[in-house]
């Protein structure tokens, strides 16, 4: 089967990640179909679109929207696929659904979006953790180089944990500041991904 403009999609593993190996047990994270956080976000390309004006091509590993393939429960009760299930394991997507995608062994964001892995902060009496609004580029469209410092705008980041890291997936517009690199940031990603 072959779309027009969708391209057709499988789960990399199963529809959630909401399970982790501890000592050789496996340990459940969560029980709740609505909680975004643990949907798998990572496919498979099982068939490319007719019109396809992307690199993307059949076989590769795509990072889509956390709504792809989570389960949802209507007024009645009843539970849902959502609106890109097509029939078991299948979905059909499309260009704005999809994130990042691993072309030959390389990752590679679409148009327009940047992933920003955060950086640890540095102050003595900093609250956070990590430095807000501020990282580090790993994956570029080419609007910043991969590796430079950057700010970003409030609110324009959204979270993805994949290969073992935490990313901020933020739109290039919305990449407001190169910072100087100083050489003394270090990348903050947490115990738990």
């Amino acid at each position: 089967m072959q779309g027009v403009y969708g391209f057709v999609v499988s789960p990399k593993g199963s529809r959630y990640n909401n399970t982790k190996d501890v000592d050789g047990k496996k340990l459940i994270l969560n029980t709740d179909i609505f909680n975004h956080q643990f949907t798998n976000r990572e496919a498979v390309i099982l068939e490319e679109p007719k019109i396809n004006n992307t690199s993307i091509r059949k076989g590769d590993t795509v990072l889509v929207h956390h709504n792809v393939f989570r389960r949802w429960t209507d007024v009645r009760g009843d539970e849902k696929n959502s609106k890109n299930y097509f029939e078991e394991d299948k979905y059909i997507i499309y260009e704005d659904q999809i994130f990042l995608y691993k072309h030959e062994e390389e990752w590679l964001p679409m148009k327009g979006f940047c992933f920003i892995q955060p950086i640890k902060a540095k102050g003595d009496f900093d609250i956070d953790q990590e430095e807000l609004l501020k990282g580090i580029v790993e994956y570029t469209d080419g609007t910043v180089e991969k590796g430079e410092l950057v700010g970003f705008t409030p609110n324009s980041q959204y979270e993805f944990v994949f290969n073992d890291k935490r990313l901020y997936r933020v739109y290039s517009k919305f990449i407001t500041i190169k910072y100087e690199y100083q050489g003394d940031e270090e990348k903050y990603n947490p115990s738990w991904t």
